[in-house]
Parts: C-alpha cells; sequence; structure tokens
C-alpha cells in the first residue's frame, strides 16, 4: 500500500500532467491499495474543477476522471486526533509547503512509502525518514 498524494492521482487523469511514476503508483495502488489522508478527496476535487474552469478538461473528462478515481481501490484514513499538529506546522515552514501537504507525520503514522510528484513534499517526507514510492521498488526512496 501506498500513501498518495493528490499530484500523482491528477497525473492520471489530466493529460498534460502524465509521468512514469504516476503510471507506476497507478498500477501498484490497483494491485495493493493506497490510502489518503481526510482532505485528499477534497484536494483531487478542487483541482478537478480548477483544472475544467482553465480548459484543461471538458466537464466529460472530469466526469470520467471521477470515475476513474471512484474505480481505483484508494481508502481514505480516518482523522486522527493524535495528529501531530506541531510537526505538522514545522514540516510545512521548513520546506514552504501548505500546512496540509506539511502532512508527511501521516505517513509515519502509515510506514507506507508516499507516492508524490510533489518535489518539496518529497523533501519533507525523507526529513520526517518516510519512504519515497519508486517505480522499481515501491518502497526505495528515489
Amino acid at each position: 500500500m501506498v500513501v498518495l498524494d493528490a499530484s500523482i492521482a491528477l497525473a492520471w487523469v489530466l493529460p498534460d500532467e502524465q509521468s512514469v511514476l504516476a503510471d507506476a503508483a497507478l498500477r501498484h495502488t490497483i494491485e495493493a491499495g493506497a490510502i489518503v489522508p481526510p482532505l485528499w478527496s477534497l484536494e483531487v476535487a478542487n483541482a478537478l474543477l480548477v483544472a475544467e474552469r482553465r480548459g484543461r478538461l471538458s466537464g466529460e473528462q472530469a466526469a470520467a476522471a471521477v470515475q476513474l478515481l471512484a474505480a481505483v481501490p484508494i481508502r481514505v484514513a480516518a482523522p486522527s486526533p493524535e495528529a501531530d499538529f506541531g510537526r505538522t506546522v514545522q514540516l510545512a515552514r521548513i520546506h514552504a509547503l501548505s500546512a496540509y501537504d506539511g502532512r508527511p507525520t501521516f505517513g509515519e503514522r502509515t510506514a507506507s512509502p508516499l507516492a508524490t510528484l510533489d518535489a518539496r513534499l518529497r523533501d519533507a517526507a525523507r526529513s520526517a525518514a518516510i519512504p519515497i514510492f519508486a517505480p522499481d521498488d515501491s518502497a526505495a526512496d528515489d
């Protein structure tokens, strides 16, 4: 199982965002599943709406993207009352991330590798000793 960042899922459905890493993460997710933090669905939905408004996707393509994402075995984790807000803020500040992207502590709790195309998020995860998903070895750090 991988911790799936929105950047990977969006690369699956936005034609101009495709990548080898995202394709590998999709194959891995279909085989082993993925887990996402509670805000992931809203983050992906908002990105799809913005892509549609900017003409990157038609309404039909956005609807197809929603169907594709719904068909992939992605589990939304329950909010954690023991979330370390201080650690989240610290990582977000150090790595110039948003607060919801400063959540590599989520990866620490799951012990699963993080799949992301976001270089700053990847750096934050590495600093928190969270493994990074890589196409050749799903648990290897790239």
